[in-house]
């Protein structure tokens, strides 16, 4: 593979470097204009010495005055007014630039609007009611954008939810006071967009005058650069007020990377019946030490996979949690030392760029997390120690579809009206082999086990187009079966082989009755485990309504990193039920090594109906690869004994074999519980429920 980067990641990397750098260098090189060379020359290196600050909305009152008429493309003289007043989002990232104290730049950003009224009726207020149906229905969720260049509109006033255009804003001026720390926008103009005229039915009234807007903001300083002759001698990062973000992280010894925020998710493409997503992440460096971004073919950069999860079932719609979605890895490249996290320091011997500094951040929107040609197969990858080939990006030999690699979840999972109740989860994950490599030479700094964050999202749209709106913040390094958690689910945390592989998690939760019957869900999450998990053995009989569930795997692809590159398996696992025993499993390794295992980034559910209440018993845990299997503490109904265990096969060596480790890990889990190595239960039918109330069907 060339050394050369491609064409996208270079185009990728300069976007983000221009994003960052634009506004400081339009100040620093362009302040001024003389006809005089001589005198030019030394006006801009006397400009170039001075204080440059980033500041964002701390609070802010926008008032918005509408025309009836012109909503409906009446040419009325008799104008018929509705005022709407809304406050913005406190720390909205509507940003500016000052230079000394002036002015210098708008960068692109949105300030989300709350709606100001005592009336109870709300939007069907007198006045509101009379508003259009399109924009009544958005007016608690509207958001005033500033646009990127080359827009044709400096601001507009969008829907937050769907990014539906109401209005462009031309006009406006910027009035900024430096004593107040206030930003004014006045005079500014709303033209009916393309899009609401269509919806209006008027469309030969796209861009007439609908009414005008005003917005006076207070500011706060988010960055504060000394600058000396054009050189950056000091940088400085107030406590933002008020702040609603997680708090800002105490470093920790070593290299530590974890997802900061969950910034969106996106669609980028669909087939005849799944979507294709991306989820926009920021990394921020947790820890003390540099972190190793280097590009491909590098391979020493963190890698970062992407999930989707549901939340569905039961009275309070929390009774199963269920993964719906997977995608490729995205393969990071360029760290931009953001200040998103709350600190970063850039000194030596950190290099920037090619490492994430100490308390640093770095950004990939979701366009770039969901590029098909930057991101590789997982296949490849030892999700515990970070290694990776060189050539694990290769997308030689197969051509993409709208979902190839991205997050790919069935429209089915999607559509609200087929999902009511439902809530949804992105997670993300940083895999970085510079934290397995501190940790072998640094025992007690191993920082590979908070690297997974996950937000709240709710869905809009389809049946083929969706939109993501999140509803919550961020939960950093915690994984989205902790959103299980919060609702009463029992999850626990696994390792079990600490300092040679990674860790799981196991969650229950038993409801009911419901007529009689109990209800018990199982999930196995897999965070960073190489070896896999291959089988999953609970206590009970007399069961009904068995169930599994997995998310769907990649298609095999040209150079996938899969045995024979055929991808894994979709096949659902199979059941076998002993006598006092259900196990679900999926192929040994040395059948088909790209048999349906959890592997990392994965959860898997289990379920069954019993018509007995759960007890405190033990279910058995089987491994992939190698290892011995292992039990785990769960509930279940009574069964009149405890299942033995069945060794897992002889591991054979798959795409990417495992780095020997020495065992210098901290475990981070409940201590392994040693287990006993049994025979396989003998295959059985369902045994003849008792006489029982009959369970109403389920889902």
């Amino acid at each position: 593979m060339s050394a050369e980067p491609t064409l996208t990641e270079g185009s990728n990397t300069m976007s983000k470097i221009w994003l960052n750098l634009f506004a400081l260098l339009s100040v620093l090189f362009l302040a001024n204009t003389s006809g005089n060379r001589a005198s030019q020359s030394k006006q801009s290196s006397e400009a170039l010495t001075g204080t440059l600050q980033k500041m964002i909305v701390e609070n802010a009152s926008v008032t918005m005055q509408l025309d009836l008429n012109g909503l409906n493309g009446s040419s009325s003289l008799v104008s018929r007014p509705v005022p709407l007043h809304f406050a913005a989002a406190p720390n909205s990232f509507f940003s500016i630039l000052v230079f000394n104290d002036l002015l210098r730049g708008i960068q692109p950003g949105s300030m989300e609007l709350a709606l100001q009224n005592s009336s109870s009726a709300g939007v069907n207020a007198p006045g509101y009611s009379n508003l259009p149906a399109a924009l009544r229905s958005s007016l608690k969720r509207l958001t005033v954008e500033k646009l990127p260049s080359g827009q044709g509109f400096d601001l507009a006033v969008r829907d937050s939810n769907t990014g539906f255009t109401f209005f462009n804003i031309e006009g406006h001026q910027y009035n900024y006071d430096a004593t107040a720390q206030s930003l004014g926008i006045t005079g500014g103009r709303l033209l009916i967009s393309k899009q609401f005229a269509s919806t209006l039915g008027i469309p030969k009234e796209a861009g007439s005058l609908a009414g005008t807007i005003a917005v006076g903001a207070a500011m706060q300083s988010i960055q504060i650069d000394r600058v000396v002759s054009g050189e950056t001698k000091s940088m400085v990062m107030p406590p933002i007020q008020h702040a609603v973000s997680p708090g800002v992280p105490n470093l920790v010894p070593g290299p530590d990377v974890i997802v900061g925020d969950l910034e969106s998710v996106v669609q980028a493409g669909n087939d005849a019946t799944s979507v294709g997503l991306g989820v926009g992440t920021v990394s921020c460096n947790n820890g003390d030490q540099p972190i190793n971004w280097h590009p491909l073919p590098n391979t020493d950069h963190p890698i970062i996979p992407q999930n989707l999860y549901r939340m569905s079932g039961g009275g309070d719609n929390a009774e199963r949690f269920e993964q719906i979605g997977q995608s490729w890895m995205k393969h990071a490249f360029f760290a931009l030392e953001e200040f998103i996290c709350g600190t970063c320091n850039t000194s030596p011997p950190c290099v920037t760029g090619d490492q994430l500094c100490p308390g640093c951040a770095d950004t990939y929107v979701a366009s770039l997390n969901y590029d098909q040609n930057s991101i590789g197969s997982r296949a490849w990858t030892n999700p515990f120690t970070g290694s990776f080939p060189s050539t694990a990006n290769n997308h030689s030999g197969h051509s993409h579809t709208g979902t190839s690699h991205r997050v790919t979840v069935a429209m089915s999972d999607l559509i609200p009206a087929q999902n009511q109740g439902a809530t949804y989860f992105a997670e993300a994950q940083y895999i970085s082999p510079t934290e397995y490599a501190w940790c072998q030479a640094n025992p007690g700094q191993c920082n590979m086990y908070n690297n997974a964050s996950y937000r709240p999202f709710s869905v809009s749209g389809g049946p083929t187009s969706f939109s993501f709106s999140p509803t919550g913040p961020t939960v950093r390094m915690q994984p989205a079966i902790m959103a299980w958690a919060a609702t009463g689910a029992t999850v626990t945390q696994y390792q079990p082989d600490p300092g040679n592989d990674g860790i799981f998690f196991v969650g229950y939760k038993v409801t009911g009755p419901n007529n009689g019957v109990w209800h018990y869900e199982y999930a196995i999450y897999n965070e960073n485990l190489d070896r896999g998990i291959g089988s999953f053995t609970v206590p009970g009989f007399d069961l009904t309504h068995v169930g599994f569930h997995a998310p769907p795997q990649e298609p095999g692809w040209a150079n996938d990193g899969t045995f024979n590159n055929q991808g894994y398996s979709s096949m659902p696992w199979s059941v076998s039920f002993g006598s006092i025993s259900v196990t679900w499993s999926t192929e040994y390794i040395n059948t088909n090594p790209n048999a349906n295992a959890i592997r990392f980034g994965t959860l898997y559910n289990f379920r069954f109906d019993q018509f007995e209440p759960p007890q405190a018993a033990s279910a058995i845990v089987g491994f992939f690869k190698t290892g011995e299997p292992m039990t785990v503490p769960i509930q279940a109904p009574p069964a009149g004994g405890t299942p033995t265990a069945t060794p897992a096969a002889t591991a054979t060596p798959t795409a990417t074999a495992t780095p020997t480790a020495t065992p210098t890990a901290t475990a981070t889990a409940t201590a392994t519980p040693t287990t006993t190595p049994r025979p396989t239960p003998s295959p059985r039918p369902i045994s003849t429920p008792r006489a029982r109330p009959t369970p109403a069907p389920r889902p």
